[in-house]
């Protein structure tokens, strides 16, 4: 494909993004108004592609060895385009050190060669497995899944610099949402994945750069901090991690969102994720509108849950001696699990950008004592977390805060400026840093458990 192709082919996907885009946003419009829940996909729906079913254990393959392969028409929307991807079901490793199954999309360049790519890690959050990228890029078309389709406008430029692309569906195949170190092995066993896979183009000598936003940024750090351990064969291919927007300290998330207008939902969303990973069961503590809330989101996505329940508190989901969710044991286990602050320093450059005005959008999120935020992130965490990488010998750490701009506000100004960090790290030029230069931030301590009352 020529380069006249590409750029009609992108031109074609921003206007199938646009339409799309301002259907969805209409139909979530709607969706938060109706009080019904929206319906889910039946497991009888799901595409046989993403089961193993081999004769041979999953256990006897190693992460990343490549299980099942598909090439098939990219999709926008539903709409077919000029460009081909590979997926892969690969063997990963899961929360608990269990084998695991996963998908992830390959999107070779035009203009490349195998030497350079990119993986993305999509910011698709949700409960349900349907919503994943890969489901999107083969046609499928769902509510939750519009952002995974919208995020054709990012990859777009990136195809057109000669990045091949590399999008596995980080939240695996039970949409363990918000559960970080899942995420980082999915994204590190993707990369394994599309290195094995001939039909990628891609080798051990191909150059890969980390690309995140908020829920990708999970899957970015994550994987970052456990490449040199988990998979060092792939940090040494890694040229850096850019990211925004990231969740840290998840414990410190929750008081900040307790009572928002909008970013509240992303409480039960996070605790559903989390429990599912770790084969917890947080029914005994919830109460009655905690156990329906959690029964309606349960294959729900980000706009399943955003706006619907304005002003709502850790508080109303909990019965009354559980209202400081310390008090509950595998709650603080679980927390702690997936604190950033917790994991390994990352050997890698970094770029991370936060934004800092979460009033802006109406959220009005709580400090309660960690500061203020773009809405869902804590700034004071992320902070934090960047000094530390840079006093723990990462010292190629580069720092952006928003100030004037939220959540939502933040990813279009950040992610040019991430293209261009990335742009300088495949040409081998020095990292930036401001390492000693990054105010002070947050305690990433671990929560502590308390006493119910």
């Amino acid at each position: 494909m020529n380069r006249r192709t590409t750029a009609l082919l992108c031109a074609a996907i921003v206007a199938a993004v646009t339409v799309g885009t301002a259907s969805a946003a209409s139909a979530a419009s709607a969706a938060s108004a109706a009080p019904a829940a929206v319906a889910r996909p039946t497991a009888a729906a799901s595409d046989p592609f993403y089961r193993y079913d081999g004769s041979k254990p999953l256990a006897s393959y190693r992460p990343g060895d490549v299980l099942q392969r598909r090439t098939l028409d990219y999709h926008v929307f539903g709409i077919p385009t000029p460009v081909k991807a590979v997926q892969l079901l690969y063997r990963s490793t899961d929360a608990q050190g269990r084998p695991s199954a996963n998908v992830t999309t390959v999107v070779r360049s035009p203009h490349g060669d195998g030497s350079k790519a990119v993986s993305y890690q999509s910011f698709y959050d949700s409960l349900d497995p349907e919503d994943g990228p890969s489901r999107a890029i083969a046609g499928d078309v769902s509510l939750g899944g519009v952002i995974a389709n919208a995020e054709s406008l990012i990859l777009a430029p990136l195809l057109l610099k000669g990045y091949d692309l590399v999008i596995p569906d980080t939240e695996g195949q039970n949409a363990d949402f918000a559960a970080g170190p899942e995420y980082g092995t999915n994204t590190l066993d993707s990369i394994r994945a599309a290195v094995r896979a001939e039909e990628t183009g891609l080798h051990a000598g191909t150059r890969f750069g980390l690309f995140g936003y908020s829920g990708g940024a999970i899957a970015t750090n994550w994987a970052s901090a456990l490449a040199p351990a988990y998979a060092p064969e792939v940090n040494k291919q890694l040229v850096g991690f850019a990211e925004g927007g990231l969740l840290v300290a998840p414990a410190h998330n929750l008081r900040y969102v307790d009572g928002a207008l909008v970013w509240n939902g992303v409480i039960p969303m996070a605790l559903i994720g989390v429990a599912r990973s770790y084969d917890i069961d947080l029914t005994p503590y919830l109460s009655a509108k905690g156990r329906a809330l959690f029964e309606d989101l349960e294959r729900g996505s980000i706009v399943d849950a955003l706006g619907r329940h304005p002003g709502m508190t850790w508080k109303d989901m909990v019965k009354p001696e559980y209202k400081d969710p310390n008090s509950i044991p595998s709650f603080v286990e679980a927390v702690n699990k997936i604190n950033l602050g917790q994991a390994a320093t990352p050997t890698v450059p970094g770029f991370i950008g936060q934004g800092n005005a979460g009033l802006l959008e109406g959220t009005f999120g709580n400090p309660r004592g960690i500061g203020t935020g773009d809405g869902v992130m804590v700034a004071g965490d992320v902070r934090a977390l960047a000094r530390q990488y840079c006093a723990t010998g990462n010292t190629s750490i580069k720092y952006e805060q928003y100030n004037l701009l939220s959540h939502v506000g933040a990813m279009p100004y950040w992610a040019p400026r991430a293209m261009a960090w990335l742009d300088d790290r495949f040409a081998g030029r020095t990292a930036p840093t401001n390492c000693g230069r990054i105010p002070a931030g947050n305690s990433l301590e671990p929560e502590k458990p308390t006493a119910a009352r």
